[in-house]
C-alpha cells in the first residue's frame, strides 16, 4: 500500500499533507515507520523539527521506538 505524494501540494502544506498521512496508516508499525522515514527525508529541517514535536505528542505511547529511531540524527 504505497501512497503517493501529489505533486500539486506544495511544501507549505506538506506537513500537513504528512501528518494525514501518519494519522490513516498509525494503525500497522510497518507501513507507519515507512511512511515517517519518507516524511523526513521530503520535508525541510524546520518541518521535520515541527514533525517531530507533534509526532511525539500524538504517537509516543503506541510507536515510542519507531519514533526514537527515525528521529535519533533528524
Amino acid at each position: 500500500m504505497a501512497i503517493k505524494v501529489n505533486s500539486n501540494i506544495k511544501q507549505g502544506n506538506m506537513l500537513d499533507y504528512v501528518k494525514l498521512i501518519l494519522r490513516k496508516v498509525s494503525f500497522d508499525s510497518a507501513l507507519f515507520e515507512k511512511e515517517l522515514r519518507k516524511a523526513i527525508c521530503a520535508l525541510v529541517e524546520h518541518e521535520v523539527e515541527e514533525l517531530k514535536n507533534w509526532c511525539y505528542s500524538q504517537f509516543y505511547e503506541t510507536h515510542s521506538g519507531i519514533l526514537n529511531k527515525c528521529f535519533i540524527y533528524a
